[in-house]
């Protein structure tokens, strides 16, 4: 349940509602500033609360509604309809993801594999316009005989890499007790696809300050992702950005997944939370990602994730689908065109004489 505030509510009368609801109503209250009002978010036991009882505890109060999604604060219903932002503090700055600012690009290889290639790709993608590099310290793979990722000492060459570079690190927790480490070089916690219904892991890092990432499962339908996000949300965190990666294909013979566009849409009629689009694993195959790329830009997604390796071939995970710095600057120069159509591209920094 939620309360809408009136325009101009004195920030007196908020506290002195959200008092009253605690006290008097054993709820919790909280507060969600939006751009014109303030709406107060009912946590608690309210399925017999009647709306019109609510409604009669301030004249400042606008209207009561129940919100009718299992996911209560993942719901568009919980923000009255007005999309969210997550602030990302990096090094080289503040970096709002979300539909009211320029597309966001995240870029980098599938695993870290040494100091002299994760920092050489910071560099080039940086050069070419993200603001994110993604690596994996940690990989879930499907083999146990597959590469693993170094673990620890890969976060220690994330590091140089942000230093280096002064992007933010985007990289995948698989177990909580990495937590602390992780948090230690991450600006952005990831939640892969065979972890988001990893009930625990959710909670552990819904109970942290840093904002998540959450890709779809293989196999889950929206409401499912849209519930794992709840419980990082119900533990706390406020900042998820839901990344789709592609689904589970029935012709795995051309395509690794089914990169499922259609969710953009979906998700903006659902919820609140910012998307991201993965076209090098909702593909698989490097030659499919820039038009997959354009085509989620056109869709309206907030963000992209795309895989760089300065030699895929050599790679030690998901070679196939990822792009060379060079092909990655030409795609660049590519999404530009489109994102500027969209009014979603970046403005130049002006250069000062």
């Amino acid at each position: 349940m939620i309360i809408v505030m009136k325009a101009g509510t004195p920030e007196a009368e908020i506290d002195k509602l959200s008092q009253e609801l605690t006290t008097n109503w054993g709820l919790t209250p909280e507060k969600i500033v939006g751009r014109h009002k303030v709406v107060i978010g009912l946590v608690g036991d309210t399925v017999y609360l009647d709306p019109l009882q609510l409604r009669e505890m301030s004249s400042w109060i606008e209207e009561v509604l129940r919100v009718e999604r299992p996911y209560k604060r993942a719901s568009l219903e919980y923000r009255q309809g007005e999309p969210s932002e997550v602030l990302v503090s990096t090094p080289a700055g503040n970096v709002p993801i979300g539909l009211h600012h320029p597309l966001t690009i995240v870029a980098g290889p599938c695993s870290v594999e040494n100091e002299e290639m994760i920092v050489e790709t910071a560099m080039r993608v940086k050069a070419a316009g993200a603001q994110f590099l993604r690596g994996g310290a940690y990989k879930p793979r499907t083999s146990p005989y597959a590469f693993q990722g170094h673990g620890e000492s890969a976060l220690g060459l994330l590091a140089a890499a942000r230093k280096a570079s002064g992007l933010g690190i985007i990289t995948e927790v698989m177990d909580a007790a990495d937590l602390d480490a992780i948090e230690e070089v991450a600006d952005v916690i990831q939640i892969g696809a065979r972890n988001m219904q990893n009930f625990s892991l959710l909670k552990k890092v819904g109970a942290r300050n840093k904002p998540v990432l959450l890709k779809r499962g293989m196999s889950a339908t929206i409401e499912e992702w849209l519930m794992a996000a709840e419980y990082i949300l119900a533990a706390g965190n406020p900042d998820v950005i839901l990344c789709e990666r592609g689904i589970r294909a029935f012709d795995r013979q051309y395509a690794r997944n089914t990169l499922d566009l259609s969710a953009i849409p979906v998700l903006r009629g659902l919820t609140h939370l910012p998307i991201m689009i993965d076209p090098s694993h909702g593909t698989g195959w490097a030659e499919y990602v820039p038009s997959m790329a354009m085509a989620a830009i056109a869709a309206g997604t907030d963000s992209l994730m795309i895989e760089v390796h300065p030699n895929p071939k050599k790679a030690l995970s998901d070679g196939p689908q990822s792009l060379t710095p060079d092909q990655f600057d030409k795609l660049m120069g590519e999404l530009a065109v489109i994102g500027k159509v969209m009014n979603r591209w970046p403005k130049p920094v002006p250069v000062l004489a």
